[in-house]
């Protein structure tokens, strides 16, 4: 498990890595902590892509604005470096276990 903290770390990884499966989330948001478990848990199981988690803190941070976060966590999917596809939490609602079981299973 690789964790990153700015643009150019994240962009960094993006470019060794074929397929990417990222997690952005905020320590500070209580639905991105009960998330990190499953998102731990499915990247140990998985070996068909690297698996990041890319802390967005603060609100300044470009990265929400690059990848349009509306609200944390959100998983990106990266193709050689470009967004292939997405699961995003629903404002107020994160993200479960058996969404992103069943989001990996679609790829």
């Amino acid at each position: 498990m690789i964790e990153v903290n700015d643009k150019n770390d994240l962009h960094a990884q993006l470019a060794q890595n074929g397929k990417v499966v990222a997690l952005f989330y905020s320590s500070w948001c209580p639905f991105c902590r009960s998330f990190l478990t499953a998102f731990n848990k499915q990247a140990q199981k998985d070996g068909s892509a690297v698996f990041l988690k890319v802390r967005v803190d603060e609100d300044e941070n470009p990265l929400w604005e690059e990848y349009s976060l509306e609200a944390v966590p959100s998983v990106i999917f990266f193709e050689k470096e470009e967004v292939s596809r997405r699961l995003d939490c629903e404002l107020g609602a994160g993200l479960n276990e058996k969404q992103f079981r069943e989001w990996l299973q679609t790829f």
